[in-house]
């Protein structure tokens, strides 16, 4: 199969003014050919000015670009076939995706992820559409009113007379799966309930929150609930192997295994290959070989937990180990497979040890096993993060000719490679060609364009982005969110930025960490450090991390104004909250706001 060849043709227009390539990128993203009315409503498309702007869920955001006095780019028209064209290259198709792993505060590249085909995923999942929408929207909204306020939000629940199911409780915990104070009131309610009973699900869901914020005596509490119940599942045990594992706990990790063993829960080597997979995953490589050299006698290793040693000593750059794992492995008579390649070839790149990494690709190549997709894409994300892109398209070239075909996640690494270069002509080219191939872009194709506009400070755009996003029935992650309202902080637009954060609950997303820092920070650089307080109050609350903030810059406004029952409030609700470190820094504030009101009334 010979090579596409807009491929040849983008490296010969490298010289092609950037201001014309994003020109016809811009217009691609926020013209639509579809729509030739002059208005839409009921949440459909809103026409102005001769220029469609998707609305498909009214997004209150949306509109109000529509309307900003603010823009820090004028948009510039284009003829009417260059933008049917540039449109029709994200198509109009509706197609789905999962939710994206996009660092709030920057990735090197949106295909760059530590996620590779070796190991076990788990996690708790909810139902896809929920049972009882409007009964989950309806306890969400009790739960989020009432749980900071002296009212009782039980009593308010009680009398909501809720027919308590198990999707439903599973659901509601997923909006505050970053909330644990609110998320755990609401399972401790539910479980008082008459005629409810949780079930695996319900405990497990909770498990996932508790682990998540490393609540472990009260996760390991629910764990021996569950067992004296007989509803323990190997989820459970995952959840807090991988719990204790990123905490870098490896005896409590460890621990698990011998709890599983208390409740005569079955131990064959695939539980095995999961508690090992989750210790090389959270760095602990040699925790994990540790454990299997204990173990090893017990049960028959198979291809995958040597895979899961490889991919540990390889997450930690011991290439060493790695090659005696390699090797134990094949003394045991088996033969390394494209998994184990695939993982040895992410070792090799990780460690800076690109030659090696390429000999090793070509052995593949010529003695097999031959490279597949992921192979191929390992090795493009790795040129395009040093932006050695015309070796990143030999490479595609070389897939092509292979007869392997390309996949969302392999443009998505060229997308963001020519994107960080501003090459945006060929951006438009790789999305054109996407659609054509029948691999439209996903949701982490959308998430690098997104990261693409907001690196470029330019809020809108990536708005406009999410809005054909929407369109195109790709449903955002909470990372989506947060890169578009940090972006319209970084250019100052507050009101923006806020907004986003209200489509984002509006949505049902549940702000996280990240989410709660990009909002404090940008009110707080925008001289709003009272907004920013309820919502740091909000985060101690719903007992969640505190921010990384500039507490210094915050505490000024308030000292200033001479308020130091602010900072004695911030410090009691941190404290309870065991935020130690935020607590001494708040009562600090407040003795230097009370010895500065005590100095200026002597003067007075």
């Amino acid at each position: 199969m010979a090579p596409p060849p807009w491929l040849y043709l983008s490296m010969r227009r490298s010289s092609i003014r950037n201001t014309h390539s994003f020109q016809r990128l811009h217009c691609f993203l926020v013209c639509s050919s579809s729509f030739n009315s002059d208005e839409f409503i009921s949440g459909q498309t809103r026409v102005t000015g001769g220029r469609g702007f998707s609305a498909a869920s009214s997004l209150p955001f949306s509109r109000m670009i529509q309307s900003s006095t603010y823009h820090p780019h004028r948009q510039v028209s284009l003829p009417h076939s260059s933008v049917q064209l540039l449109d029709a290259s994200l198509g109009f198709r509706g197609f789905s995706s999962g939710s994206s792993d996009v660092s709030d505060d920057g990735i090197e590249s949106e295909c760059d992820n530590d996620d590779d085909d070796v190991g076990i995923e788990t996690g708790v999942s909810c139902a896809e559409s929920s049972t009882y929408p409007e009964e989950v929207e309806r306890v969400c909204k009790v739960i989020d009113e009432l749980f900071a306020l002296d009212r009782n939000m039980e009593a308010v629940l009680n009398e909501m007379k809720l027919d308590l199911s198990h999707d439903l409780i599973v659901e509601v915990l997923e909006r505050f799966r970053h909330a644990r104070k609110p998320a755990f009131r609401f399972f401790c309610w539910a479980a008082e309930k008459q005629g409810f009973a949780h079930d695996s699900r319900t405990y497990d869901s909770m498990m996932s929150i508790l682990a998540k914020t490393r609540q472990f005596e009260t996760m390991v509490s629910i764990l021996e609930e569950m067992g004296t119940k007989g509803l323990l599942t190997m989820e459970t045990f995952t959840i807090a192997m991988k719990a204790f594992a990123a905490a870098k706990e490896r005896k409590k990790a460890v621990g698990i295994f011998e709890l599983m063993k208390k409740y005569k829960f079955k131990i064959g080597v695939e539980t095995i290959n999961c508690l090992l997979d989750s210790l090389g995953r959270a760095k602990l490589g040699k925790e994990a070989q540790v454990l299997f050299d204990k173990l090893k006698e017990r049960f028959t290793p198979n291809m995958m937990t040597y895979t899961v040693l490889l991919n540990g000593w390889c997450r930690v750059r011991n290439l060493i180990e790695a090659a005696r794992i390699w090797n134990d492995m094949i003394d045991q008579g088996l033969k390394p497979d494209i998994v184990a390649h695939n993982v040895m070839l992410e070792g090799l790149l990780r460690s800076r040890k690109k030659s090696d990494a390429i000999k090793l690709f070509h052995v593949m190549k010529s003695k097999g096993p031959c490279p597949n997709v992921r192979s191929y894409t390992i090795m493009i994300r790795d040129f395009c993060k040093q932006s050695s892109m015309e070796t990143a398209i030999e490479y595609f070239d070389d897939m092509v000719d292979s007869g392997l075909q390309p996949d969302a996640a392999v443009y998505t690494c060229l997308i963001t490679g020519f994107g960080t270069q501003r090459k945006l002509d060929t951006v438009y080219e790789l999305l054109k060609e996407m659609q054509e191939k029948g691999h439209p872009p996903d949701g982490k194709t959308y998430n690098a364009l997104i990261k693409l506009m907001a690196n470029q400070k330019m809020p809108e755009h990536a708005t406009r982005v999410y809005n054909k996003m929407i369109q195109n029935e790709i449903e955002p992650s909470i990372h989506t969110f947060n890169m578009i309202m940090k972006s319209y902080f970084m250019v100052r637009n507050d009101e923006m930025g806020r907004a986003v954060w209200e489509e984002m609950i509006k949505k049902g997303i549940c702000p996280d960490d990240n989410s709660y820092t990009v909002l404090i920070r940008g009110l707080i650089g925008e001289g709003k450090s009272r907004e920013a307080c309820r919502y740091l109050e909000e985060m101690l609350d719903k007992g969640m991390k505190t921010p990384l903030i500039d507490y210094n810059k915050f505490a000024a406004d308030f000292h200033r104004g001479g308020q130091p029952e602010i900072f004695e409030e911030l410090a009691q609700r941190a404290k309870f909250s065991g935020k130690f470190a935020a607590a001494e820094i708040f009562a600090r504030w407040a003795q230097m706001t009370r010895r500065r009101c005590k100095q200026r009334f002597m003067e007075d």
